[in-house]
C-alpha cells in the first residue's frame, strides 16, 4: 500500500465522525441503455450536496492548532469549508465576488452560522482570490485551496476509498468531471492502475485537456461558466503533476448544451437534481458508447447545488 492510500484511508476513517459514506447506487435505466453495470457514486447526497467538504475537513483536520481559515470560493467549495468550521468550531472567513446569487450566500450562512464571515469582493474570481489571500498575509489565517493542495487531494480521495469498499474491488471504469483536478488527482493516486479512468471537461472550461496539449498547465482565454463546478481557468500545479500522463484518449469534452439534457432526463427518469458539473460523467457515456458495454462503471455525481433561476 502506498503512502498516499494510506493517507486516503486515515481521511476517510476521520471522516466517518462527520457523515456517513454516500451512497453507490446501482442505475439499471442506464445500464440497459449502456449493456453494463453502471453504478453512481451520489456526492449529490452528502451534507452539502457535492464532495468539497471531504478536502475541507481533512486539510482542517490536520491543522489542529489553526483557528482561523480562509476561502475564495462563490460555489461547493465555499459551502464545504462553511460546514467544517462549524464542525471543528473554527473561525471561516470566505470571500466572494460580488456578482455571487444570494441564494448561494444564504446556504454558506446556513452551514457556517456564527463560525464564518462572508466578505463580497470584486466582479471576478480573481478579485476574491487576491482580497483572501491577502487577508491570510495579515492575519495569520490558512488558506484553502478549493484543489491544489495535498491534504485536499487526499481528503477527495476519501470518495475512492468508500466505492472500492462498498463494491468490494475496484471497478472497472470510473468517469469523474475535471476543474481544477483535485477529486480526479486523488482518484487515481488511490486507485492507479486498477481502475480506466475517463475524466470529463465542459468544452468551455478544458483546462486539463489544454494542459495535455500544452505539456503544462495553462490559463484559458474565456472559461464559459455555466458548469461552474468544473469551470476552471488553469489546471492546479499538484493537481496536475498527478495528472499530466493521463492522455488525451481519457479524457472526454462535453458542449456546455448537451449537458442540460442529460440534467433533465435524471431529473425526469430518476428524479435526481444534479448540478451541470454533477451530470458530466453520465452525459459521457454518451461518447463512450458500446466502449463500456459487459464492464462495470461507476460515474461520480458530484454535485446537486443548482439555482434554477438561472
Amino acid at each position: 500500500m502506498s503512502d498516499f492510500q494510506t493517507f486516503a484511508k486515515e481521511a476517510e476513517a476521520a471522516l466517518r465522525d462527520v457523515f456517513a459514506p454516500t451512497p453507490l447506487q446501482k442505475n439499471d435505466h442506464l445500464s440497459a441503455m449502456y449493456e453494463a453495470d453502471i453504478w453512481l457514486k451520489r456526492e449529490d447526497l452528502s451534507p452539502v450536496r457535492s464532495y468539497k467538504l471531504r478536502g475541507a475537513f481533512n486539510a482542517m483536520r490536520k491543522l489542529p492548532d489553526q483557528k482561523d481559515f480562509v476561502c475564495a470560493s462563490a460555489g461547493n467549495h465555499a459551502q464545504g469549508v462553511a460546514y467544517m468550521c462549524r464542525q471543528f468550531g473554527v473561525r471561516g472567513r470566505i470571500f466572494m465576488p460580488v456578482t455571487t446569487p444570494q441564494q448561494k450566500i444564504q446556504k454558506t450562512k446556513i452551514f457556517g452560522g456564527d463560525q464564518v464571515t462572508i466578505d463580497l469582493v470584486g466582479d471576478y474570481f480573481d478579485d476574491c482570490l487576491n482580497a483572501a489571500q491577502a487577508y491570510c498575509a495579515e492575519h495569520a489565517a490558512h488558506f484553502l485551496s478549493p484543489f491544489d493542495d495535498e491534504d485536499v487531494i487526499e481528503g477527495q480521495a476519501s470518495v475512492a476509498v468508500e466505492i472500492e469498499e462498498q463494491l468490494g474491488r475496484a471497478p472497472d471504469q470510473i468517469i469523474l468531471p475535471v476543474g481544477g483536478g483535485g477529486l480526479s488527482a486523488g482518484m487515481i493516486s488511490y486507485f492507479e492502475n486498477r481502475a480506466q479512468f475517463t475524466l470529463v471537461e465542459p468544452l468551455g472550461g478544458a483546462c486539463l485537456w489544454a494542459a495535455l496539449i500544452a505539456g503544462k498547465p495553462v490559463k484559458l482565454d474565456k472559461v464559459d461558466t455555466f458548469a461552474d463546478g468544473a469551470a476552471v481557468g488553469q489546471i492546479g500545479q499538484k493537481t496536475w503533476e498527478r495528472l499530466k500522463d493521463v492522455g488525451l484518449a481519457n479524457v472526454v469534452r462535453i458542449p456546455e448544451d448537451r449537458i442540460c439534457l442529460t440534467m433533465l432526463d435524471m431529473l425526469n427518469v430518476e428524479g435526481i437534481v444534479l448540478e451541470p458539473a454533477g451530470a458530466l460523467a453520465i452525459d459521457a457515456l454518451k461518447d463512450l458508447g458500446r466502449s463500456i458495454s459487459g464492464r462495470q462503471v461507476v460515474c461520480l455525481s458530484t454535485g446537486g447545488n443548482f439555482d434554477f433561476e438561472r
